[in-house]
């Protein structure tokens, strides 16, 4: 078995693919002074990554920049073997078609160190329909971002079936030290978890205006000014947990329960079984971590009032 690349120790990261994506993923490494190797076959790549870091850089700096961090720490290879070939760790963001992921983490996993995890910021394929080229898909790992990787901390990270744990763990691992917040899927979910759910909305959204039931701006709307505000501190679930008051989630599904069999949304609600109930009841238990229903609205209130003053502060500057 090759040696495994130790992820607290890595200071160099390769970026592959120099669009919105692979741009903001350097933006962060370069951020949080890691030393940043990117390539991208587009001619006018150099130019187009560096409009996306100084873009990001304002916001950067105004977040907080870590010890020797510095835009002139990045360098845009030739080839592809310059920028992985001395990297900690790999992260790709070529585009959305399957026999180019194919191709291109197959000729990175060729390049790259033995022990270097590599990732994939793929927001829909699994990793075990893209990791059938490589030499070495053990070390082969989803880890998907969200749009701008500067500001948005979540990432997804789930490998494939020939995928080892350890590179699961590994990259986990990483995100977290450079600041990201990790869901390690056990399940290749298509579209992953926050994908899924967002598209729910979307498609119901695109029903709505289709069917002349609601304008673009009034959906809008319905998110920004109403639950949108309380997702940020707590989300669907724990939102739904305070919605029974004392008695929690426990409350709201045996009085609203019901409400799933009515027409709010085009999509079927599972069977509300005993057992689904309770994974739920316990989730919410879980997850408010010995936090009263009092204690947990109160940090719901708080935390609307800094969004609201927030926002308006952002759109009257």
């Amino acid at each position: 078995m090759p040696p495994r690349a130790e992820v607290s120790t890595v200071d160099t990261v390769a970026c592959v693919g120099a669009g919105v994506i692979g741009g903001g993923w350097v933006a962060h490494f370069l951020a949080r002074g890691f030393r940043v190797l990117a390539y991208d076959p587009a001619p006018d790549a150099a130019e187009r990554l560096a409009r996306i870091v100084d873009a990001a850089w304002p916001a950067l700096t105004a977040l907080g920049l870590a010890e020797g961090a510095g835009r002139d720490n990045l360098t845009v290879t030739e080839t592809l073997a310059e920028a992985v070939g001395a990297a900690g760790f790999v992260q790709e963001s070529a585009p959305e078609k399957l026999e180019l992921k194919r191709k291109l983490l197959a000729e990175i996993d060729a390049a790259t160190p033995p022990g270097v995890v590599v990732a994939s910021s793929t927001s829909g394929y699994a990793m075990s329909e893209m990791q059938v080229s490589a030499a070495t898909p053990e070390r082969l790992v989803v880890g998907h971002p969200f749009n701008p990787p500067y500001l948005i901390p979540l990432v997804e990270v789930v490998g494939g079936r020939l995928t080892e744990p350890w590179a699961v763990e590994a990259a986990a691992a990483f995100y977290r030290r450079v600041g990201k917040s990790v869901i390690t899927m056990t399940d290749e979910l298509p579209g992953f978890i926050a994908n899924r759910l967002q598209e729910a909305l979307w498609r119901e959204a695109l029903h709505m205006v289709a069917n002349g039931e609601a304008t673009v701006e009034q959906i809008d709307t319905a998110i920004t000014d109403g639950p949108g505000l309380r997702w940020p501190v707590h989300g669907p679930c724990l939102t739904f947990h305070l919605a029974g008051g004392e008695g929690g989630m426990a409350h709201m599904l045996d009085h609203f329960g019901p409400s799933l069999k009515s027409p709010w949304t085009r999509l079927d609600a599972p069977e509300l079984t005993a057992e689904l109930r309770d994974r739920m009841v316990e989730g919410c238990d879980d997850e408010a971590g010995g936090r009263s229903i009092a204690e947990l609205v109160a940090e719901r209130d708080r935390a609307i009032i800094a969004v609201q003053r927030a926002v308006e502060g952002a759109r009257d500057a």
